[in-house]
């Protein structure tokens, strides 16, 4: 029947005109030299492209709220736990609050806002933790907790104490660590312990005002001490290496003052924690402590509560090794700026070099969610949000699919946060072979390995400040252990491994210093994405521990909550049944005139279901066996044309049909038809494979004119 059967006459004429002027397009497009041969060429645009960001870049215009959620209003209780938390404001006679000096008036360039009383201090530092406003941009360490828990844990109350004067001057309690001690005057005694000198003078205080203290904090879960001026962590290298090429360029407005130096005879410069040396001024600023202790410049709260609350360590390295003296190997970051337990707890506008600023609402302020590992460890991931999987089970079972939300959001019951895969059977967990820490930067030794995880991480919430969006793997212990060079527990598998070729900054004589290979941000890119052509990688093979990784979809719902499609394989077996495939007449549509068309297949899984779904920890795990994993490829014959796939991977349910689109492209000058070949092959089943054709004209790339 004729296609115009039942049409107005003039429709009728619409058409023909449309096809006379298809054929005529693609009539030109074939001869060189007319204007058709300069259209834009059609390219296959990846599903799922890496795009990472410099922690440098970062803006609070890149911070995106989670949908449904109000966590950072004050008024939202935990439904488990409140913490309640005396707050104990501090300063010294060297030092007063930085917040009550003129704007920009300090030698670090401080405060960024108008100055406070001395008698607000503790009030606005309440505040700035607990309530949104203008000067924390609208976060909380009351949201962060909220957030990480789903609700469940948070801060139920903060009264603030002081503002109180210790006895003795800050570089007392400041060159006290690290070795520095050395550059004590030798006029004073560098031993102070600021945590004990803070709580007698706030003891003394209550017992002043008749306040019972029954216990060490007295009736709190946690007191919160903060201190005048800077932590050391934050300025050692903004007013060290960066600021001065060398230790003896420092001058003396950086050096000890001249009342504990009058002769200045004493150096400028002092040792400091990671490398050699930094400025006397910043040396003698207090380090932040999990006791817990916090400058003003101290974003990093979240961290130290965590430490506190949960028992959990740093998971970070010394990527500045190679400036100690003497310089020490390096050792790769952990988790880097997915975790908030190592380098991502310096997440948030501008980076950790941005973390000198008072208030401190730059770096630091906005840090990393914590990974799986860690909120298994904490017990703030209910076990139903969980897959938890065993290696010796997988390979009786077969391999396991599911939907992994982004960590950040509550995926609700019964859906997953992430997978757990424990490396049990026979012998050591981890298998890896034995490396040498002294010489490969990329060693994380094999004792203490127990489990893998694989999470989503999207830029939401506070892993808005995470430099990507994907699926991040990593190897976990479930204890702790200096295996790595350093204390470590969790181990982000590098999806782009090679250096990523930062420029960390720019000494004062212009010399660019590189992000050493030790650095945190060269895990920027470490995320695995689905697809081809993402930039990234889309499926992991760790051999020794016979385990097969793969990101197989992505999908992004109305409201931009990020979910990934993920799988995982054994080696050593794929269960007893049995595996099959079929790919049904595919349906040919036209993408662009003359360049591109797609024929779309119909792919079924052929095979049975699972019938062996015994032993994994997760009783949820028997839904999520019924799948297989088909590997992709396609070719085409004709001269000119090329076939291409966005995706290497698709995954169907027995007895399911998915579809698996192949993007056919031509050349100017093409012969006028080509064939395609798509062949499936499955992933558990290498026998399991089948192959079809399709045949694409020059015709067939017109696109069809929309109904109606």
């Amino acid at each position: 029947m004729s296609p115009s059967v039942g049409l107005p006459r003039r429709s009728v004429c619409v058409m023909r005109l449309i096809r006379v002027l298809a054929v005529l397009a693609l009539v030109a497009g074939s001869v060189p030299g007319t204007a058709a041969a300069s259209a834009p060429r059609f390219e296959v645009t990846p599903i799922d492209p890496q795009r990472w960001q410099n922690q440098y870049d970062m803006t609070w215009a890149d911070w995106t709220d989670i949908p449904g959620t109000k966590w950072n209003d004050p008024n939202a209780r935990p439904t488990q736990r409140g913490l309640r938390i005396a707050l104990v404001a501090v300063d010294f006679p060297d030092q007063s609050f930085v917040i009550t000096q003129p704007r920009g008036s300090d030698r670090f360039g401080n405060p960024q806002i108008d100055p406070i009383p001395r008698s607000d201090v503790p009030r606005f530092y309440r505040d700035y933790y607990t309530v949104p406003n203008q000067h924390n941009h609208g976060r909380t360490i009351h949201e962060y907790w909220m957030e990480q828990s789903r609700g469940r844990l948070g801060v139920g109350q903060m009264d603030t104490f002081g503002a109180y004067r210790l006895p003795r001057s800050l570089f007392e309690y400041g060159l006290n660590e690290w070795g520095q001690t050395a550059a004590c005057p030798k006029t004073a005694t560098c031993n102070g312990n600021l945590d004990n000198d803070a709580d007698t003078a706030w003891k003394a205080d209550l017992a002043s005002r008749g306040i019972p203290c029954p216990d060490s904090k007295c009736g709190y879960d946690v007191v919160l001490r903060v201190y005048a001026g800077y932590d050391e962590t934050s300025i050692w290298q903004e007013f060290g290496e960066m600021k001065f090429n060398r230790k003896e360029d420092i001058p003396d407005e950086w050096g000890p003052p001249a009342s504990i130096d009058p002769d200045n005879t004493m150096p400028n410069w002092a040792p400091t924690r990671y490398v050699e040396w930094t400025s006397w001024r910043a040396a003698a600023q207090q380090w932040g402590l999990s006791s817990i202790r916090q400058a003003e410049s101290s974003g990093t709260i979240t961290h130290e509560m965590a430490h506190y609350f949960f028992n959990i360590g740093d998971n970070n390295n010394n990527p500045f090794s190679d400036r100690q003296n003497p310089p020490s190997p390096f050792h790769r970051a952990g988790s880097a700026p997915w975790d908030m337990m190592d380098r991502g707890s310096f997440n948030g506008p501008g980076g950790h070099h941005m973390r000198w600023v008072i208030p401190p609402n730059m770096g630091g302020w906005a840090p990393a969610g914590l990974m799986l590992r860690n909120r298994i460890h904490a017990g703030i991931v209910p076990a139903g949000n969980v897959l938890d999987l065993s290696r010796e089970a997988l390979a009786r079972t077969g391999l396991v699919v599911d939907t992994v939300t982004a960590r950040a959001v509550d995926p609700g019951p019964g859906r997953t946060s992430g997978i757990k895969i424990r490396l049990d059977g026979a012998g050591r967990p981890d298998r890896t072979p034995d490396c040498d820490l002294g010489t490969d930067p990329f060693c994380h030794g094999n004792t203490g390995w127990d489990h893998y995880t694989l999470e989503v991480v999207g830029r939401m919430g506070f892993d808005s400040f995470t430099p990507d969006n994907g699926v991040v793997i990593a190897k976990n212990k479930t204890g702790e252990g200096n295996t790595c060079g350093y204390n470590c527990f969790n181990w982000v598998v590098d999806a782009n491994p090679r250096d990523i070729g930062l420029v960390d900054f720019h000494r004062p004589d212009g010399t660019a210093v590189m992000a050493s290979v030790a650095d945190h941000r060269q895990l920027n890119d470490a995320a695995f994405h689905a697809g081809l052509n993402s930039g990234s990688a889309y499926e992991w093979v760790d051999r020794a521990n016979r385990l097969h990784f793969y990101v197989i979809g992505v999908q992004r719902d109305s409201r931009g909550v990020l979910s990934y499609t993920l799988a995982v394989r054994s080696l050593d077996g794929s269960g007893p049944q049995r595996r099959n495939v079929r790919l049904g007449t595919p349906t040919i549509s036209g993408l662009q005139s003359g360049q591109a068309a797609k024929c779309s297949f119909p792919l079924t899984n052929t095979g049975q279901a699972a019938t062996n779904t015994g032993g994994h920890p997760s009783p949820g795990a028997t839904a999520k066996l019924d799948n297989d994993v088909y590997r992709l490829a396609v070719t085409s014959s004709g001269q000119g044309w090329t076939a291409h796939l966005d995706n290497a991977l698709t995954t169907a349910a027995a007895g399911r049909t998915v579809t698996v689109p192949v993007y056919v492209l031509r050349n100017s000058g093409a012969a006028r038809t080509t064939t395609v070949t798509l062949t499936a092959k499955s992933e558990s089943d290498p026998t399991a494979t089948r192959s079809l054709t399709c045949t694409v004209g020059v015709g067939d790339t017109v696109p069809k004119p929309p109904r109606g």
